[in-house]
């Protein structure tokens, strides 16, 4: 096992995550800003466009936020005609979500500039690198709900 990280360590990952997400988010965020949108909007075209159909409660729940935050960047979404919502043919009180044909090919320019970063960085960094990376996302994405 390895020996836990000295303040000083603790602190340059911090950077370097900081440092990191800002260049991983400056692409998406000029095309987004181009269209009044921002990312929060992102993350709700992602997220739709990995699981078409997802019902409103369960893009809730995936992206950790309330009811009332989500809706007044889902209902922009729809308004500009990049996200359906729909009634749910077996409980049609269930608003199920989809993405236009725009909403498609917005998510997927955003989707490529960043797959592109992150494909960059694995193939430079080895095998070994992207599978110590996946297992540190990992376990802070699941660390912030025990915290």
């Amino acid at each position: 096992m390895l020996d836990p990280l000295d303040d000083q360590d603790s602190r340059l990952a911090i950077e370097r995550l900081y440092f990191a997400y800002r260049a991983f988010t400056a692409g998406p965020d000029r095309l987004l800003e181009a269209r009044g949108l921002g990312r929060v909007h992102h993350r709700i075209l992602y997220f739709v466009g990995r699981k078409p159909g997802i019902s409103v409660g369960t893009l809730i729940d995936t992206l950790g936020v309330s009811k009332q935050a989500l809706n007044s960047p889902l209902r922009a979404l729809i308004e500009r005609d990049l996200v359906i919502a729909q009634a749910s043919l077996e409980d049609r009180r269930v608003r199920q979500l989809s993405l236009t044909e725009d909403g498609r090919m917005l998510e997927a320019r955003l989707t490529e500039i960043q797959t592109a970063l992150l494909e960059r960085a694995f193939a430079e960094s080895g095998r070994e690198a992207t599978e110590g990376w996946h297992t540190v996302m990992a376990r802070l994405a699941t660390a912030s709900h025990t915290v």
